[in-house]
């Protein structure tokens, strides 16, 4: 005999419950503690275990900050490569061996996205620990990137977040930033506009 489904079941669907909950840095407790769960319905909710009733979307809604689409949607994700200087120096462990992050794409974003932890103060204080997003890689530098916020790798191979203006020279470039002193004609290898910053 078939049970009758409950009212406020929904059809079994992917769930975007683990992406939020690492957007947002949070344990398992912590999540079933803002969704007024306990630690092991939470879990099998976030595995798909548990079916997601309308009641569960709306408590996951409010308990990560996003609209009640964002829980259940099939949601595109973004890799985290890398951390990121917004000072003059930097780690970036894109080839590296550690293991890497998937996040949700940040609105706007595409298949291309990917996403670095920023390190550091020069874009303010505010962002250290923030995830920065980009998708459009040039190398070399284009024109267009003059006057944004720019992922850029130098010649020394720093990877640092600048805003990109024009140098004194052909293919040289000043690196802009609110707390230290500018980095003046850097040759770089390779800049991409940030199209995202998001809180971790």
């Amino acid at each position: 005999m078939t049970r009758a489904r409950r009212i406020g079941d929904v059809p079994s669907m992917a769930n975007n419950l683990r992406s939020l909950r690492k957007l947002k840095n949070l344990k398992l407790q912590d999540a079933a503690d803002l969704m007024g769960v306990s630690r092991s319905q939470y879990v099998k909710l976030e595995r798909g275990e548990r079916r997601l009733t309308s009641d569960y979307i709306a408590q996951a809604a409010k308990a990560f900050g996003v609209d009640e689409a964002s829980v259940i949607a099939d949601q595109r994700t973004s890799r985290i490569v890398g951390r990121v200087g917004a000072g003059s120096e930097a780690h970036f462990y894109v080839d590296g061996d550690e293991e890497f992050e998937e996040v949700p794409t940040p609105p706007g974003g595409t298949e291309h996205t990917v996403g670095l932890e920023i390190r550091g103060d020069s874009i303010g204080p505010f962002f250290n620990q923030w995830l920065v997003f980009y998708d459009d890689v040039r190398n070399p530098v284009t024109a267009d990137l003059i006057g944004h916020l720019c992922i850029v790798e130098t010649i020394e191979g720093k990877v640092l977040v600048k805003k990109l203006m024009k140098g004194s020279e052909q293919g040289l470039f000043h690196l802009l930033s609110q707390t230290e002193s500018p980095m003046e004609d850097q040759d770089l290898v390779w800049a991409a506009k940030v199209t995202a910053l998001t809180p971790r």
